[in-house]
């Protein structure tokens, strides 16, 4: 298992945390937001929700399990709580134990479930399977107060405390959720009860309240999410005192008489009770009938239904809507819904008549089996002939698979089913009933007198092709949807109406059962699902009511259809009271008797493991003795046998004795000799040691001395190569500062020479222009490829020189000094030479910088001898770059050309002072390769 961490602006994956084996059924996180405790079945784990690493893991046995495991508010201490309601609480840093509350009285049988604890940390609220509830102080650490919730509670799913504004985190109301689905909000300190949330009709699932405590939400079992208002549900308790004076009004003016009642109808189609908001009523007053029909009124039913329309309505369509059905249920039964008889039911258990249920009927849903098993309970104990009822769980199957949810509608359907539809059917009791059966076979005669026939003759009785379909209501032979239209008709009709149903399908079925010869082949027909429409079964059970005749039509034998009283639930007597007494008081006889059984069985049985067990001790202790006599003789033995060895050991240790004392003298004579030995050898170790020290004193006085020397040659080198850099770089600054003076001249002179030129010398100066260029583009690409053959050298040199350097490192020490000799002398040449080369070369790029600016001196002294009067014709300023091929005549440029035509000059000669540079860095890398 494993636990996401989104991020709740981007929707994003923060963090997977696994860790966990089964799943996770608790996350409480610290006040701070830093920690978080995840809990499962059989370990919690703490978390640091800042680098989302697990910090702590906490295993346990698998016989205790974990219950839960949270943070106290506003407070570093972890909670652990167990399935064996062992309570222990930690440090959140140093998960030290701080404290084990103790053990709950032994009187008290409650396994903790849920818990809660106040805001301030304080109080702990515990519960479980019972209707007892515990409160501890977590400051005292111990159990200070016990409530003891209604009887009607068998269990506790939910604790949780209100929160109050005023309190200071010391909260006074719990919120109890019990088993019912009825949360109740209880006062822990006056333990009154304050109000309570949800119904048996609507219980809850689960809840939750709002950190202010405000309001509640919760989750209802059919699905729902309910929203209630505290400040609403309280509003009755904190209401102020009545005033003590009172006004006595005037009537109204528009009273209705007492003639008139106001009663409210609803128009349209039949609607649900008036939950749904969406469906509004109208209100009419109508006078009061005082000479109604009397049938009327009996068809009147409960929230504006009429039986009569109802019935119409089932004519048409044959079944009731699917939405409304239960509703129209509820109306036809007129149901009383009485919640407290009902819980009085509930309360006194589970009926030992069906403590073993499951044996006989296997159900895979275990929610389907335990509200079968409540509603078959509740049955035996409102009357006593139900606990001895064998059909009784087929008949109220259906109906609880149908109310599952509503066990109070559940048990009311079929208590009125009982009274109702299943009369006469206990007064042969525990023989299926003979005179409903004798009914039946009345009408079948009357309207099949062939089939009727044909039962007799293959001895097929009616309790083979009735009472199989009374006594399951038709469930075993029809679909979910089949037996719901069947019971829309049932309900809607007399209780006759079912008997009519039962020769209906027989008449119906005549086809195969007038086939049919074997009895096995009849039960079998009667027990399970046939090709039969049953509307068409319906339909011949409404002709049978209507054609049957008044002397065998079961309605002058049955009663008219009874509701069940409202408050508490009629008295249900019908059935000989003798057998079933003799029956109960037969049966708590045979119990008696067995218990009787076995507790003697069990008397027995101890005194015979009382006589085994002590003839086990006695002849153990027999057993005992002979081991001891037989060990004391062999003692006796050994200790004869030990005294001999005594006597023998004494005279081997004197010989031993002598021969240890010849060993020590010839040892220590041997350790003698070994000692001189060895100091000997440690005499001679010394002088060796002492050897070794000085050669190696002189060999590093001949060490110190070479590295004296090697570091005077590489501070030499390191010199001389400063040095040669140093006029190297102020050969360069020698060369940029006299570039930058030269073009700040030509700049100036060329400003004049553009003024003062005119259209006749243009020409002139173009071509002059153009001479200089060729000289310095000359000059440059000369200088460029002396250069370069010059590096083409240099590498050359260096790469054969490193060649050389290579192979005369695996010669001799002799060869080495040699040559690096004649490498010392080769080097003091080339510096010699290089030094010759850098003089030239600065004495070349002062001259080079020099003469640009002489010759354009000359030229324009020489141009305004010949033209003194040029300057006053010039309009513009101009610039003489190119001649026009067809004319002969000079192109004009404006200033801006010739400043482009500058720039592109400039900037060769900057390329040009890089190239020089990166040159020199590069013979001077190759220097300090070839030093190295």
């Amino acid at each position: 298992m494993f636990l996401t961490y989104m991020e709740t602006v981007t929707k994003e994956l923060v963090s997977w945390m696994r860790g966990h084996d089964s799943s996770i059924f608790s996350i409480s996180v610290h006040a701070s937001g830093r920690y978080a405790i995840t809990t499962s079945s059989d370990t919690a784990q703490l978390w640091d929700l800042d680098t989302f690493q697990r910090k702590r893991k906490l295993n346990i046995r698998q016989s205790v399990g974990i219950q839960k495991v949270f943070f106290l508010p506003l407070s570093n201490t972890i909670l652990s709580c167990f399935k064996d309601n062992s309570i222990f609480a930690w440090e959140c840093d140093t998960l030290f134990c701080k404290y084990q509350l103790p053990a709950p009285p032994e009187s008290s049988s409650i396994i903790y479930k849920v818990f809660a604890v106040t805001r301030d940390g304080r109080i702990l609220a515990a519960g479980g399977k019972s209707n007892h509830l515990h409160l501890w102080s977590l400051e005292a650490t111990r159990l200070f107060r016990i409530i003891q919730m209604p009887t009607k509670i068998r269990a506790i799913r939910h604790l949780e405390f209100l929160p109050d504004s005023f309190d200071a985190g010391s909260n006074q109301v719990l919120g109890i959720l019990s088993q019912d689905g009825i949360m109740r909000f209880v006062n822990i300190q006056t333990c009154k009860l304050l109000f309570e949330i949800g119904s048996l009709d609507e219980g809850i699932s689960s809840s939750v309240i709002s950190p202010h405590g405000r309001y509640i939400a919760s989750i209802m079992e059919n699905g729902s999410l309910n929203i209630y208002s505290v400040q609403a549900l309280t509003q009755e308790i904190n209401k102020p005192p009545p005033p003590l004076v009172k006004v006595i009004e005037d009537l109204p003016k528009n009273i209705p008489t007492s003639g008139d009642v106001k009663m409210k109808m609803t128009s349209g189609r039949v609607l649900r009770p008036a939950r749904c908001k969406e469906h509004k009523t109208q209100t009419r007053i109508i006078k009061q009938d005082l000479t109604g029909n009397l049938e009327n009124k009996e068809n009147e039913l409960s929230d504006g239904l009429n039986k009569k329309r109802l019935q119409i309505l089932l004519k048409g369509y044959g079944e009731y809507p699917t939405k409304y059905r239960m509703f129209i249920w509820r109306s036809l039964l007129q149901l009383p819904e009485n919640h407290t008889a009902f819980s009085n039911l509930l309360d006194k258990g589970t009926h030992v008549a069906f403590l073993n249920l499951q044996k006989l009927y296997p159900i895979k849903s275990r929610k389907l089996l335990r509200v079968l098993q409540r509603t078959l309970s509740a049955l035996a104990h409102w009357s006593s002939i139900f606990s001895d009822t064998p059909y009784l769980p087929l008949l109220a199957f259906p109906f609880v698979k149908l109310f599952q949810n509503n066990q109070l509608i559940c048990f009311e359907v079929v208590a009125t089913l009982i009274i109702n539809w299943c009369q006469h059917w206990f007064e042969y009791f525990p023989n299926p009933p003979i005179n409903i059966l004798s009914m039946i076979e009345n009408v079948l005669a009357f309207c099949d007198k062939q089939l009727l026939q044909h039962f007799i003759d293959h001895d097929i009785t009616s309790q083979l092709y009735a009472w199989p379909l009374l006594e399951t209501v038709f469930s075993e032979v029809l679909t979910r949807e089949e037996w719901l239209k069947l019971f829309d008709n049932v309900f809607s009709n007399q209780p006759s109406f079912l008997l009519m149903t039962v020769v209906a399908y027989s008449t119906c079925s005549r086809a195969p059962l007038l086939n049919c010869t074997l009895k096995d082949d009849f039960t079998y027909f009667f027990h399970h699902r046939n090709n039969l429409d049953i509307n068409v079964v319906i339909r011949e059970a409404y002709h049978l009511m209507e054609t049957t005749p008044a002397d065998i039509h079961p309605d002058s034998m049955l009663d008219a259809f009874v509701a069940l009283t409202k408050g508490q639930y009629p008295v249900f007597n019908q059935y000989p009271k003798f057998v079933v007494d003799f029956q109960t008081r037969e049966r708590e006889r045979i119990r008696n008797d067995e218990l009787d059984y076995l507790r003697e069985r069990q008397t027995v049985e101890n005194m015979q493991a009382e006589v085994d067990q002590q003839r086990l001790e006695d002849e153990a202790w027999y057993q005992k003795q002979e081991e001891l006599r037989k060990a004391e003789e062999a003692r006796r033995e050994m200790l004869l046998h030990e005294e001999e060895k005594m006597v023998q050991q004494r005279q081997r240790l004197a010989a031993v004795k002598r021969e240890l004392k010849m060993k020590e003298i010839h040892l220590q004579d041997a350790a003698r000799r070994h000692f001189l030995k060895l100091q000997q050898a440690q005499h001679e170790m010394e002088l060796r040691r002492l050897d070794d020290e000085i050669e190696r004193k002189n060999y590093t006085r001949n060490q110190e001395v070479f590295a004296k020397e090697f570091r005077e040659d590489a501070d030499a080198y390191r010199q001389k190569v400063d040095f040669e850099e140093h006029m190297f770089h102020k050969m360069i600054e020698t060369d940029q500062t006299q570039t930058e003076n030269a073009k700040k001249v030509i700049e100036e002179k060329l400003a004049k020479a553009e003024q003062a030129c005119l259209n006749t010398d243009w020409k002139i100066q173009a071509l002059h222009k153009q001479k200089c260029d060729d000289l310095q583009r000359n000059e440059s690409y000369q200088e460029m490829t002396k250069l370069l053959r010059k590096n083409r050298r240099k590498e050359v040199e260096l790469l054969n020189a490193m060649m050389e350097e290579e192979a005369k490192k695996w010669k001799e020490a002799e060869e080495k000094e040699f040559h690096l000799r004649a490498e010392k002398k080769a080097s003091s040449l080339s510096d010699t030479s290089r030094n010759w080369f850098l003089k030239q070369e600065l004495s070349a790029a002062l001259e080079h910088a020099e003469r640009p600016f002489s010759k354009a001196e000359d030229s324009c002294l020489r141009r305004e001898q010949k033209a003194p009067g040029s300057l006053a014709r010039t309009s513009q300023l101009t610039d003489i770059s190119e001649v026009d091929p067809s004319t002969g005549l000079p192109l004009r440029r404006s200033t801006a050309e010739w400043d482009g035509k500058k720039e592109n000059l400039l900037k060769k000669v900057r390329d040009l002072r890089q190239r020089l540079t990166a040159q020199a860095q590069n013979r001077h890398l190759s220097q300090s390769l070839l030093a190295t």
